[in-house]
This record gives C-alpha cells, sequence and structure tokens, in this order.
C-alpha cells in the first residue's frame, strides 16, 4: 500500500494537471487569433502558458519572424515503468506559430539542435513544431545512467508525455515526423501510442528486421548508380587498404596531433579500417552519381590524394574516443535492439582484417548490452498490419532503403514511395508528380487543413531559405555508419 500511494504521488507531480478539460477562449497574444487556453494558466502569452505545465521550463527563447521559438526543459522518469524512482531532464524545442495550427511532433532519433529549423510536413501544413532531444543524448542523459532505461518503449513513453503535456495548449491535429533514425523513432511512437497522432511521416527510416540478414544491402551495391562509378569507389577503397601502411603513419600523425584516441574500438588499426570500410556507403548515402568523377583514379593518385579522399566521405575522427562518444547511446541501441548493417565488400577479399564491425564494437566495454532480436520483429509486425495514416519516404540510391518498411493487408491510408535517384536526404518534394501530389493531400489531410488546401496538394507555407535549410541536421553529414 505505501508502494502504490509513493507512485501515485510521483505521478501526480511528473505529469501534474497536462490534459486538464476546463477550458476558456481568448485572444492569442502574438497572433490575434482565437485561441484555447488551459484551465490552469490565466495568462495568454504562449511562454507562460507552456510554463505552467508542471515540469517545463525555460532554457532560451529565440523569436524568429513569424515565430517564437523556445528551448526547454521537460522533467521525465527515467523509467516510465517505475515513474517514482528517479526523473531526468529532457530537452524540448517548439517552434509556436499559433495554437489554432496543427503540430508537428519532430524527432531526429539524435540531440537537439537549438536553432530554429522547420521540417517538411511542418512546411506544409503551415504549422507548430515541437523537438525532442532523444534520451540519453547528452545533456538529456539520467544521472548516473542506468542503460538499461535506453530503449524503443521508453523513448516512446517521453514522447508521449510531452503529447500529453502540450495537447491542452496545441489542441488541433498532431503529426510526428522524423528522417533516418528519426523516423524509426516516429514509426515506433506509433508503434507503442496509436492514437496519440493524426498522421506519421517518416523519412528514409531502415527497418532491420532480421539483424543478420543483410543480403538487401549487398544487392544495392552491386547495382547502385554505373558500372563506371562503382568501379571508381571500389578502387579507391581497396586502395586505401593496399596502401594501408603509409596512410596509417598519416593517421597516427594526426591522431596525436589532435589527442586522438582508440580505447572502445581498441586500435588505431581497427579504427582506419571502419573509417575505410565506410566510404563506399558514405558516398551513396550523402552524395550520388553527379558528383561521382570527382573521386580521383585510384591507380594514379597519390597517398595525400587517397587519405584526403577517404577522410572526405568517411572522416578520420568517426571511430576515434572522441568522435564516438557523443554517438554512444545510438551505438548501444544498434547494439541491443536496432540492428546494423553487414555487408560482404568482395573487392576488399585479402585486405580487410576485421569486416564490417558489430555496433557493439562502438561501445565502452563497461556498458552492459545484450541484442534482442523480437524487438524489431515486433515493430515490422505491427506496422504491417495496423499501419495507418503512415507514410515512408525513402531514397532510390540511399544503402539504408535497402531494408524498408512494408506494408500489410491490415493497413490504411498508407504509403511507402521511393524518390527516384535521391540518397538519405529524400524528401517528398522529391517524389514523382503522382506520389508528391498524393503525400502531399494526405498529409494535410491528417493534419486537418480545410479542403481546398487539400485539393491544392502543395505546401502552404513559402520556402524559407534559414528555415528550411535541413530539419534534421543532428543527425545528417555526421561521418560514421549510422541512419
Amino acid at each position: 500500500m505505501r508502494k502504490s500511494l509513493r507512485w501515485a504521488l510521483s505521478l501526480s507531480v511528473l505529469i501534474g494537471t497536462v490534459g486538464s478539460t476546463g477550458v476558456a477562449t481568448a485572444a492569442d497574444t502574438e497572433t490575434g487569433s482565437a485561441t484555447v487556453v488551459d484551465s490552469q494558466s490565466t495568462s495568454t502569452d504562449i511562454k507562460d502558458r507552456i510554463l505552467a505545465i508542471p515540469g517545463m521550463s525555460l532554457i532560451e527563447e529565440k523569436p524568429y519572424a513569424g515565430y517564437r521559438y523556445f528551448v526547454l526543459e521537460y522533467v521525465q522518469p527515467i523509467d516510465h515503468h517505475r515513474p517514482w524512482a528517479g526523473t531526468f531532464k529532457q530537452r524540448i524545442s517548439i517552434l509556436h506559430k499559433d495554437t489554432s495550427r496543427p503540430t508537428v511532433f519532430r524527432t531526429s532519433g539524435y540531440g537537439l539542435s537549438t536553432t530554429p529549423s522547420r521540417t517538411e510536413p511542418t512546411r506544409i501544413i503551415d504549422g507548430n513544431q515541437v523537438s525532442m532531444e532523444y534520451r540519453f543524448f547528452t545533456p538529456s542523459r539520467p544521472q548516473p545512467a542506468d542503460w538499461s532505461k535506453l530503449n524503443i518503449w521508453q523513448a516512446a513513453s517521453d514522447q508521449h508525455r510531452i503529447f500529453t503535456a502540450l495537447k491542452g495548449i496545441y489542441g488541433q491535429k498532431w503529426l510526428s515526423t522524423g528522417a533516418s533514425k528519426g523516423g524509426m523513432t516516429a514509426t515506433y511512437y506509433e508503434r507503442f501510442y496509436p492514437r496519440d497522432m493524426d498522421g506519421v511521416v517518416a523519412y528514409v527510416a531502415p527497418n532491420d528486421v532480421v539483424n543478420k540478414e543483410d543480403s538487401a544491402y549487398d544487392r544495392f551495391f552491386e547495382t547502385v548508380g554505373t558500372k563506371d562509378c562503382r568501379d571508381r569507389l571500389n578502387n579507391m577503397q581497396r586502395e586505401a587498404l593496399v596502401r594501408r601502411e603509409p596512410l596509417e603513419k598519416k593517421y597516427k600523425a594526426w591522431a596525436e596531433s589532435e589527442g586522438a584516441t582508440f580505447n572502445t574500438v581498441g586500435s588505431l588499426d581497427k579504427a582506419y579500417e571502419a573509417v575505410v570500410l565506410d566510404f563506399v556507403w558514405g558516398f551513396w548515402q550523402y552524395y550520388g552519381q553527379d558528383v561521382c568523377d570527382q573521386i580521383p583514379d585510384a591507380a594514379t593518385a597519390s597517398d595525400d590524394a587517397v587519405y584526403e579522399t577517404i577522410d572526405a566521405y568517411s572522416g578520420w575522427s568517426a571511430y576515434t574516443d572522441q568522435g564516438l562518444e557523443y554517438y554512444t547511446p545510438y551505438y548501444y541501441q544498434a547494439a541491443t535492439e536496432l540492428g546494423s548493417p553487414t555487408i560482404k565488400q568482395p573487392h576488399l577479399k585479402g585486405l580487410s582484417r576485421y569486416g564490417y564491425q558489430p555496433a557493439s564494437s562502438f561501445v565502452p566495454r563497461e556498458i552492459p548490452m545484450k541484442f534482442k532480436p523480437q524487438a524489431m520483429r515486433d515493430v515490422d509486425d505491427w506496422v504491417r498490419k495496423n499501419a495507418n495514416h503512415m507514410l515512408f519516404v525513402y531514397g532510390g540510391n540511399d544503402p539504408w532503403g535497402s531494408e524498408k518498411f512494408r506494408l500489410g493487408k491490415g493497413a490504411r491510408d498508407s504509403y511507402v514511395y521511393v524518390a527516384p535517384g535521391a540518397n538519405h536526404g529524400a524528401t517528398v518534394a522529391g517524389l514523382v508528380d503522382a506520389e508528391r501530389e498524393n503525400a502531399t493531400a494526405r498529409i494535410l489531410a491528417w493534419a486537418g487543413v480545410p479542403a481546398p488546401a487539400v485539393d491544392a496538394a502543395k505546401p502552404l507555407a513559402r520556402f524559407d531559405a534559414r528555415l528550411d535549410k535541413g530539419a534534421d541536421e543532428d543527425a545528417t553529414r555526421e561521418h560514421g555508419l549510422r541512419p
């Protein structure tokens, strides 16, 4: 009884009065439009209303033309199964436009950028945007860190509590979105809390159902682009291993000058090979056929040219202790639930000493890990049987799209589209005309936009070069084999 009472009291402190039913109509001070004010706050200023949520605190406000932008901290339970057993502060941001507009919940699956940006769905519906830092990415990490509490259900529960807290203020339709690991995160959230969102737009989200079966990636690298481009990339990658001895001397000199160390991966040699093995993957993930002619001819390239080319597309810092530290939560999840790809690369036979190293190789040894193969199978099965108002967008030339989410007979008003020739930055705008128009129309409809705008099937907000330069910058253009 005492434990039950403690649980109830702790839960009331954490959740407070979010989701209250008492409402009043007032004018939104920054827009002049009618809005809904929750019963717990008498102020009409949006910042005051947000900060009236129990557990919410302001880090900073950054006004942007047409918006107000808040970076905040929200108190979360370390373990949503046991909310009385400790809390941590999780960073979120809100790009506020108007409480009468729909809202997009954006996740990157990584840390939180504090620079205002707008996802494609946010622009399409001309709405508000809430962004969440994934648990265990600093500074949103419990101390001490119990890594067993880093899993897809706990993270989805973080997102559910944030939505529940803000729904009383942003009362219109909500969509979730994210790219890469953010798209995976949006999908997992839908699986565990399917009643929260009115639609999901998941970009370039890998779906590694069976971790040990990665032949789809091998088929991708055998056919992507032209044969000339594939040969040029493979030859450069092979040359970097042929010249391992002189190039590792350069790598060692660089590491010493930068103070870089290799305790996690185990040795400079292992880190060197891991970077080289990422080269072809990194090229197709972020670049493409149109820049293939910029790769030097491996047979005539100098040591410096080979070294610098590998660095440009893979990054020598990727597998240093310093380069891995930020990404420890990702590699931990890849080693325990998400899975990670392994490809054969037959052109490196006799030269590769380690092959594609498992994700566990990039996590400090003191952190315990055990892979749970049922996690991704469960999500895949749920999506195929239950997807409703879900859109998956992939790039035709993106290696991560080799293992896609699939829709089964149980799916309703859901779609899987591939943007021809696109890489890991694939967008709805890059789809063929019919698919782009349908995807845009469905996003608008799910967001509850009136019929005339749906018929127009185009974004409601004009392009803004600063806001729309790439809203998932937290996870893109970073070296290392990560979605």
